[in-house]
């Protein structure tokens, strides 16, 4: 099994992956693609990495194997443009993410540009097409514990959680 546990930058991702307790191992995609060099330069604008998908795919086909029929969890931003047999996405009020990445040291511009991509359903939308709406599970983690969100994704691993795309609307955000 290969859970993906995707979201907009400033959702909780890395946090809540840190706490989960699972059979599944966690690879944190953004740090291999900085310290393995699965990139293609930065983004100036945006001080982002250009993340060589390709190449970061086969090195999680190659932990996958490593670890057998356990799988990884595959946290990051990015981690929906994996194969994955479901995709977490978590989301938060888009002024939220904004707080959070401002307070993180971001530019105020980048994480405007964030809050309005997650409230443009932006991740969530990329995933239900690359995975189908199936295997695609929301968990909106405004109001929750980072332990509350590591319980939730234990439950998306275990199965004891229902395919939830398109329940988290934060339009009015816009």
């Amino acid at each position: 099994m290969r859970v993906a546990v995707t979201g907009t930058p400033g959702t909780g991702k890395t946090t809540a992956t840190d706490l989960v307790s699972s059979p599944l191992d966690v690879l944190h995609l953004n740090d291999a693609i900085r310290e393995e060099g699965f990139h293609a330069g930065e983004d100036p604008d945006r001080g982002s990495l250009y993340a060589d998908l390709d190449a970061l795919a086969a090195w999680v086909d190659e932990r996958a194997n490593e670890r057998g029929a356990g799988g990884p969890l595959l946290e990051s931003h990015l981690a929906h443009r994996l194969d994955a047999d479901r995709v977490v996405v978590l989301r938060c009020r888009p002024a939220e993410v904004e707080r959070r990445l401002t307070e993180r040291g971001e530019p105020p511009a980048k994480a405007r540009e964030n809050a309005e991509a997650e409230a443009l359903d932006v991740i969530l939308a990329e995933a239900v097409e690359h995975h189908g709406a199936d295997a695609v599970y929301e968990i909106d983690t405004t109001d929750l514990p980072p332990e509350a969100v590591a319980r939730e994704i234990e439950a998306v691993v275990a199965g004891e959680r229902e395919p939830s795309a398109g329940e988290v609307d934060f339009t009015d955000y816009l």
